[in-house]
């Protein structure tokens, strides 16, 4: 994206899992897959505009645009017709697609099978290091935004902007409600785990809002450096000491001139996904126009004030309540507490561009106004009931939201 400027150019980046027709349990044949649709086992293939990809484990197959687009309108219908597309190679192999962040009831000590083609020692290292058959290494399933930049100063306005909105980004997305066959202690259980993955090396993740830099020369000296250096006697071949190494809710990929999110939950279906990331687009390019003291403050936040609402958010989703007056003055609000889905729906109904939105994006904004977050709305049709059938059941229910490009509503 090197020769694109400031949010010029969007990369989005989709995440599937493969599971069973019947059963829903976890069916590791990405690459078979790959095989029947191109005749070879790679680690990406290309569709023109649209790309399929692995990642890390066998059971879960990346949609994402083949490289930046200018805008997410009518992306939709393409991701959705690829979704087609990988169901009906999957349907020849007893298999189809689930939607949401986490399987409801895989267990990844057990089930756990890594991509053992392209990569594979990438991932093999990973695994050695910090063991990835659990939750949140090979149980997640995410959407990843990619945003443009060109030099320093885009990049510290966009990493600014980004570092102010993550905190919230899950009270729109949270879709990770049940793990284990139960319900979870959070309704992000992806983040929740996340965040804890890469505890061996503190350094990879730090407290998932990443630190106050503003400079490809700072980045290298804070965050990238203290990593690589703390991997170092893990790692003796280097095999990890790349900008991919890099954990944090937001990374700097100056190779490619984009910040990458990784904060969001997948949703039922791409029109979701795609309008989520809209209205965050929509936000953060009015926070990247701030000038002067009002730029310079939203640099000034320190991590930690913004961790604290991160994990809350990742705990009670949309309903998480925003209580630090600072930050809600960031976005022309008073002091009284909020909730945060109530500070989205303030911040969608400011969004200068919205007449230049796709209008079919309207829709799933407002479900998820009115009715929640996907975690809620599962939360909401599980209604306590955790009986295996049941489960099975209502993640039946999600596949076929999948399937038909519909919202789910319990």
């Amino acid at each position: 994206m090197s020769s694109w400027k400031l949010l010029e150019a969007i990369g989005v980046e989709l995440e599937y899992m493969i599971v069973h027709q019947e059963s829903l349990d976890v069916l590791p044949v990405a690459d078979k897959l790959i095989e029947r649709a191109t005749g070879s086992i790679e680690g990406q293939v290309e569709f023109d505009d649209i790309a399929w990809s692995n990642e890390l484990v066998l059971h879960v197959i990346e949609i994402k645009t083949n490289g930046p687009v200018s805008s997410l309108n009518s992306l939709a219908d393409r991701f959705s017709s690829h979704v087609g597309k990988v169901n009906t190679i999957l349907a020849g192999l007893g298999g189809r697609l689930m939607p949401t962040a986490a399987h409801p009831w895989m267990n990844p000590a057990k089930e756990t099978q890594l991509w053992p083609h392209e990569c594979g020692p990438i991932y093999q290292a990973f695994n050695r290091i910090f063991g990835c058959s659990g939750h949140g290494w090979s149980n997640l399933q995410s959407t990843h935004l990619n945003l443009s930049f060109s030099g320093d100063e885009e990049f510290a306005r966009l990493h600014s902007a980004i570092r102010l909105l993550m905190p919230i980004m899950p009270a729109l997305t949270a879709s990770s409600p049940i793990m284990d066959g139960a319900a979870g202690t959070h309704l992000d259980n992806r983040m929740k785990y996340y965040c804890t993955n890469s505890a061996k090396i503190p350094q990879v993740a730090g407290k998932i809002i990443p630190e106050g830099v503003y400079s490809e020369t700072d980045y290298q000296k804070i965050i990238f450096s203290p990593m690589y250096q703390a991997i170092a006697s893990h790692d003796p071949e280097g095999i990890l000491a790349h900008e991919f190494l890099n954990a944090r809710g937001a990374i700097a990929r100056f190779d490619r001139g984009a910040i990458e999110i990784r904060v969001l939950d997948i949703q039922e279906t791409p029109l979701a996904d795609l309008a989520c990331a809209q209205l965050i687009v929509s936000v953060i390019k009015a926070l990247c126009e701030s000038e002067g003291d009002e730029l310079q403050q939203q640099m000034n936040w320190e991590v930690d004030p913004l961790a604290a609402i991160f994990q809350d958010v990742i705990k009670y989703g949309d309903q998480a309540v925003i209580s630090d007056p600072e930050y809600l003055r960031l976005f022309g609000l008073g002091p009284e507490k909020i909730q945060a889905i109530e500070l989205w729906q303030h911040l969608a109904a400011g969004c200068a561009d919205k007449a230049q939105w796709d209008h079919d994006f309207l829709k799933p904004l407002q479900t998820i106004f009115e009715k929640g977050s996907l975690a809620r709305r599962i939360e909401r049709a599980v209604a306590g009931d955790y009986r295996h059938d049941h489960l099975k059941e209502v993640y039946s229910k999600l596949c076929d939201c999948l399937a038909k490009q519909q919202m789910f509503v319990a």
